[in-house]
């Protein structure tokens, strides 16, 4: 492993430890760069839940190590208290079915009362 992929993966893993919701996504929470990562970002919105993003565009080495990190090979990638979640699919699926709204609840992160499913 070379230093600059060492520092990546820790950089990863203190964001992933220190936000209670992080996502990687291409472009910024305003500016997503293509439409799975503004999926995401729309869902989040709708939740009303705090997340911090981080734009994988900015450095290859982010970008690259984040694949390796959570071991899956596209972007958005979205984790939940240090828990790699999944991609836009899963969250739109999770999302629709209701389960985001109970895994952020069960994860102690607030979600909008409009927003929650019943």
């Amino acid at each position: 492993m070379s230093d600059v992929q060492g520092t990546v993966e820790l950089f990863i893993d203190n964001e992933v430890k220190a936000n209670d919701v992080v996502l990687f996504m291409k472009g910024t929470p305003q500016f997503p760069m293509c439409g799975f990562s503004g999926q995401v970002v729309q869902i989040l919105d709708y939740l009303g839940v705090p997340y911090k993003g981080l734009n994988v565009l900015e450095n290859d080495d982010l970008r690259g190590g984040i694949k390796s990190y959570s071991n899956w090979p596209t972007i958005p990638q979205l984790y939940v208290k240090g828990e790699f979640v999944g991609g836009c699919d899963i969250i739109r699926e999770m999302f629709q079915a209701g389960e985001l709204q109970s895994l952020l609840k069960d994860k102690g992160i607030a979600v909008k009362e409009s927003a929650a499913a019943s």
